[in-house]
């Protein structure tokens, strides 16, 4: 790989769609209309909010048939923390019995382990099953957890830290041999890996935009039919009774046609050839002094993360302005510290403290992975 002079370098390379990604253009085009005309309340029946209510269902549809469920199934949330809230909220009060108890991971996203935590203060018990070296979970150690008051098992698709895919399928075979409700967190899976909720077995999954090259501030919950679910938002009868608040259009528009467009693009190998090129470039440059986290041959294929040992990725970042990533660490107060998913997988403070996330996307290009590995080379 030719080497690129830092001199030559004058754009900013963004490599952490993980976090977020970018509004898609086709995606932002659809919505404009709905900016501006009609503007009524989806609920009125006059000519300022004519062919509204079809406008929401076509999204519906949409998302529904990107992860093989039916429309009715498809509810439209605020986001992914929203749908997460709905799904572990929902199922526990909606449930009758005297004490609940609820499975999940210890490398679950905040938006599932902090709602889990304000439960536990309303009396349900919540067991945190760990992960291996590979951050990923034993279905077997599931199955253990599982005792006669479970009502819900929530395990995340994949991992957002290292990219690690869970056995959503055979954990979810478990649930429902024991006749217990799964949960799954799909916000960094879907549009990167195949998603259906009959294949993986779900009878919850949830559906961030701003991970899926729509607007922040939109997401959707699936519920299969016959899934006893409260509502999340209390007020008046939108979504079929199921969450309250005026339908936010233009944004659901948009994430009808990102998942559309997500349906169409999942499976290219492009943004995994491009990740492999610059885990190649890291290895050659670094030797043993990178390690690579996450299970090797079972992960997104967009997300890599490497541990520059011995060394700060707070420090590393911040020799490189120019480059958008993630770290393994983080700072509070003047000091750093190892994230609680590498923790989690068993790694050391010396392992851990100085890793990288790099999450590529739609918009990653081979030059700018070039350019990356060249600037760590003249850097570090």
């Amino acid at each position: 790989m030719a080497g690129i002079s830092s001199t030559e370098v004058t754009k900013r390379i963004y490599l952490d769609y993980n976090a977020s990604t970018p509004l898609d253009l086709e995606v932002l085009q659809e919505m404009l209309p709905f900016f501006e005309q009609p503007y009524g309340n989806p609920s009125s029946s006059h000519w300022a909010a004519a062919s509204l209510k079809e406008t929401i269902e076509h999204a519906r549809s949409r998302i529904a048939a990107a992860i093989g469920a039916k429309s009715s199934e498809v509810i439209f949330t605020s986001g992914g923390t929203e749908a997460n809230n709905h799904a572990l909220k929902g199922v526990y009060f909606a449930s009758n019995q005297p004490r609940r108890h609820i499975i999940t991971t210890t490398i679950e996203h905040p938006a599932i382990l902090n709602p889990c935590a304000f439960l536990e203060t309303l009396g349900a018990e919540v067991t945190y099953v760990p992960v291996d070296h590979w951050g990923r979970v034993s279905p077997a150690d599931i199955e253990r957890a599982i005792r006669e008051d479970t009502i819900l098992i929530s395990v995340m698709h994949a991992n957002s830290e290292v990219g690690t895919i869970q056995p959503i399928e055979e954990v979810a075979s478990i649930a429902k041999r024991y006749g217990i409700l799964m949960h799954t967190d799909a916000a960094q899976s879907f549009g990167k890996i195949p998603v259906n909720v009959d294949a993986l077995g779900v009878d919850l999954l949830s559906i961030a935009g701003h991970k899926l090259y729509a607007p922040k501030g939109i997401g959707a919950l699936y519920v299969r039919e016959g899934t006893a679910l409260a509502p999340f938002v209390h007020g008046a009868g939108h979504e079929s009774g199921r969450r309250a608040g005026t339908e936010n259009v233009p944004y659901i528009v948009g994430l009808g046609k990102a998942a559309a467009l997500a349906a169409q693009k999942v499976g290219s190998r492009e943004i995994r050839n491009l990740r492999e090129a610059l885990k190649e470039g890291l290895k050659e440059a670094f030797g043993d002094r990178v390690r690579f986290n996450g299970d090797p041959g079972n992960h997104l294929p967009n997300t890599l993360n490497v541990s520059f040992l011995g060394l700060s990725g707070q420090e590393i970042l911040g020799r490189f302005p120019e480059i958008a990533a993630s770290t393994g660490s983080a700072c509070h107060s003047g000091s750093t510290t190892l994230s609680p998913v590498l923790r989690a997988m068993g790694l050391s403070d010396y392992e851990g403290l100085g890793a990288i996330r790099f999450s590529l996307g739609r918009y990653t290009t081979t030059k700018e992975v070039e350019t990356v590995i060249s600037l760590f080379q003249d850097r570090l």
